[in-house]
């Protein structure tokens, strides 16, 4: 999933340093542009790990640019693979109707997505969306 991710361009002798604002307080940084992604995977990784709570959809980045707080660096997108966030896959067993199946594999190979990583992304942003209507 496509993350915002602010980054602090680095030189010769500084690191590139990056906030990923979706997940407060997670903090990264990398020699090379090339090791950026894999650092902010694994910064990501770290901050859920032992986690219970349910993976925040990212914020628009429309939203973020406009905040005050990150001046002098470039907003990026990383794509985070969040299914690593979730702890270790399980197998399950589900009885769909035909054209349901249909609709579904046509939708995630839409999202070029494998089934299982779509049924989980759309049972997840459902799942979210239940959570964030109930009453506190």
């Amino acid at each position: 999933m496509l993350y915002p991710v602010y980054v602090h361009p680095g030189d010769e002798t500084h690191a590139h340093g990056a906030i990923v604002p979706d997940f407060p307080g997670c903090y990264s940084a990398a020699d090379s542009w090339e090791d950026l992604p894999a650092a902010i995977q694994e910064a990501v990784e770290v901050y859920c790990e032992g986690e219970d709570a349910p993976v925040p959809e990212p914020t628009p980045l429309e939203r973020l640019a406009e905040d005050p707080r990150f001046e002098g660096g470039v907003w990026m997108l990383f794509d985070i693979d969040v299914a690593r966030l979730q702890g270790p896959a399980q197998r399950i067993n589900l009885t769909v109707p035909a054209g349901a199946l249909r609709a579904i594999d046509q939708a995630a190979k839409a999202s070029n997505e494998s089934r299982s990583a779509f049924l989980t992304r759309a049972g997840l942003a459902l799942a979210r969306e239940q959570i964030a209507k109930r009453p506190r």
